[in-house]
């Protein structure tokens, strides 16, 4: 048997200049076992073939920071759900996907969609908020209880009115589907020789860079955890270096952009969504053929369930964002332990800094928010949704639900 060649990125992209980036990025992420070089370039041959009638509309996806790589680390379907809409449009729609930040990036997605200068885009709705503001509806301190309760929101009815339809009305933007994680504080190596964190008190005083969100400031300055704004080309080295104390962010996005050799511990805060979503220019959708509307919603639902099950099992079996992770996880390999709370020290948290213990601080962003929205008490609402469920409820275990229909 012929020796095959691993691929490497200069292969990936020999292949891409050949069947285009698209094709090749679809066939790696539809292959299962080792990548090689013969093995992608028969898969994109052949996805190529298939993709190459004309279609009625070509989207173009920029998917920030992802790539058929990182997107075996972080299951938040990007990848998968481009080729669904082709599968399931019989060829119609034609995605165009630009990933590694080659068209936009996390701060800029949601602007350039809004611009149409790309048709779908992924990023954290966290950095979307700054140019979409109504996204920090998902963002107050603890209204999500665990990570079913997110999948159980967004696949509910309610979500029409308090959070997709603002999005349509104030931002042109449908919001599609999104992974859902909570975030925590992932802490460098300064916290290495220290004792495994178990308490609110271990953290107050640290130093933490902060991504674009809005709300996550409030909270984080309640809990005395010093959010401060560094670029991302610099968050690495002040982890690594102990200029900065820890990131907050949440584990799946803390492996996917390679922070794992930098870090000591991960903090599981839960204390406010980390939610990589997917979501569409609404005019384009808007000026959609009725049937093909349609299929860019079921994909949608279907792409809701892809991460609802994938990323529950990759955080396991690849992040190992659990307390023993397994020896081959990510985590493991950079000796990072995973530092889990009890109920009663979350509980401490969520007295510091949530609108149900804590309402003052968060008062003129309520306002804002609820006024937003058409009239609605929203973080009461979506607090309620949130908790229709049991708490110890597994996130695959939560029910899937066209949220679009009554």
């Amino acid at each position: 048997m012929a020796r095959q060649t691993p691929l490497d990125r200069r292969g990936f992209m020999r292949i891409a200049g050949t069947y285009g980036l698209s094709s090749t990025a679809f066939a790696v992420a539809g292959m299962v076992g080792p990548l090689t070089l013969e093995g992608v370039g028969r898969a994109a041959a052949q996805t190529a073939d298939k993709r190459s009638g004309a279609a009625v509309k070509t989207l173009k996806f920029g998917a920030s920071g992802f790539n058929e790589a990182n997107l075996k680390i972080q299951e938040s379907g990007q990848l998968w759900f481009a080729h669904e809409l082709e599968k399931r449009s019989d060829g119609a729609l034609k995605v165009e996907f630009i990933g590694s930040n080659a068209i936009c990036n996390q701060l800029d997605c949601v602007k350039k969609a809004q611009q149409g200068i790309v048709d779908l885009f992924t990023a954290s709705t966290q950095n979307s908020a700054g140019s979409a503001p109504y996204y920090n509806v998902l963002d107050f301190a603890y209204m999500f209880p665990s990570r079913a309760s997110q999948h159980h929101f967004l696949y509910s009815n309610k979500s029409e009115a308090l959070l997709r339809e603002p999005m349509r009305k104030l931002h042109n933007i449908q919001f599609l589907y999104s992974h859902c994680e909570l975030r925590g504080l992932m802490m460098g190596k300064k916290f290495e020789d220290k004792p495994l964190i178990t308490s609110v008190e271990q953290l107050a005083g640290t130093k933490n860079r902060v991504t674009g969100t809005q709300l996550g400031r409030i909270a984080m300055t309640l809990m005395n955890l010093n959010p401060v704004p560094i670029a991302w080309e610099e968050t690495l080295d002040g982890l690594k270096q102990g200029l900065i104390d820890g990131a907050e962010t949440w584990m799946g996005a803390a492996a996917y952009a390679n922070m794992s050799p930098v870090l000591s511990q991960a903090v599981d805060l839960k204390f406010f969504c980390g939610t990589e979503h997917t979501a569409m220019n609404y005019a384009t959708f808007g000026k959609l053929p009725a049937k093909l509307q349609d299929v860019v919603m079921e994909t949608s639902f279907a792409a809701q369930q892809y991460t609802q099950q994938n990323q529950e099992k990759a955080l396991v079996d690849v992040v190992g964002a659990v307390p023993n992770p397994k020896p081959d996880t990510l985590f493991a390999k950079s000796k990072v332990r995973v530092a889990t709370l009890s109920d009663a020290e979350i509980m401490k948290a969520q007295k510091l800094c949530s609108p149900e213990f804590n309402p003052k601080p968060w008062e003129e962003w309520r306002e804002r928010l609820n006024k937003m929205s058409g009239g609605h008490d929203v973080y009461k609402e979506i607090y309620a949704v949130a908790r229709e469920i049991p708490a110890d409820m597994k996130a695959t275990d939560v029910k899937p639900r066209r949220w679009w229909q009554a």
